[in-house]
């Protein structure tokens, strides 16, 4: 079982270190200029991505940052009423090919809002239609098939919360901020005293 986990680490290592850090890095850029504009960022994802957008919006809201989860299916069902121009939205999807993802961006592009793609394919229509995108290398799903949602949404979220931890260290986010937003449970015990 050991080495499952080892061969799991190794995969995972191999795709962060594809990261294209210059665009990860005009990633955190816009992402700040986004919130300091007074506009949000929104993920949107469908599937196993779900419960990683949630993560994200979870530690941003808990720092103070305005971020919030788009339902890709959902948007088109009137959630899209969620992004205002100028918001910055993070589309996840693994093949860049997803048909409901596709329409979602065609709609989200009328409302000038700026879109970014977090995905696993260099070449795709996503990729294409968006332009600005973080696409990391995926050796394997970690599956005897390789096809099962696993490597890829724990990339996915090792990404977005290197985001969430770039953006509060560059606007100054502080432990007394983040006090403020977390009464509840252990971290709240721990962090009444400081």
């Amino acid at each position: 079982m050991i080495t499952y986990f080892e061969n799991i680490l190794e995969t995972l290592n191999e795709s962060v270190h594809s990261l294209d850090e210059k665009a990860f890095t005009k990633l955190v850029d816009e992402s700040i200029e986004t919130l300091e504009k007074g506009n949000k960022i929104v993920v949107s994802g469908l599937g196993k991505n779900v419960p990683v957008c949630d993560k994200f919006v979870g530690t941003m809201n808990s720092l103070g940052q305005n971020a919030c989860f788009m339902n890709t299916n959902s948007a088109v069902h009137g959630d899209i009423g969620m992004v205002k121009e100028n918001d910055l939205v993070i589309i996840l999807t693994k093949s860049g090919e997803t048909a409901e993802s596709i329409y979602l961006t065609d709609l989200l592009k009328k409302r000038n809002a700026n879109l970014w793609l977090l995905s696993f394919e260099q070449e795709s229509t996503l990729q294409r239609e968006i332009g600005k995108c973080i696409i990391l290398d995926l050796p394997n799903e970690g599956d005897q098939w390789n096809i099962v949602p696993n490597n890829s949404t724990t990339v996915n979220l090792i990404v977005l919360q290197g985001l969430a931890m770039q953006i509060v260290k560059r606007r100054g986010v502080t432990l007394e901020d983040f006090k403020k937003n977390h009464p509840g449970g252990h971290i709240g015990v721990q962090l009444k005293n400081v």
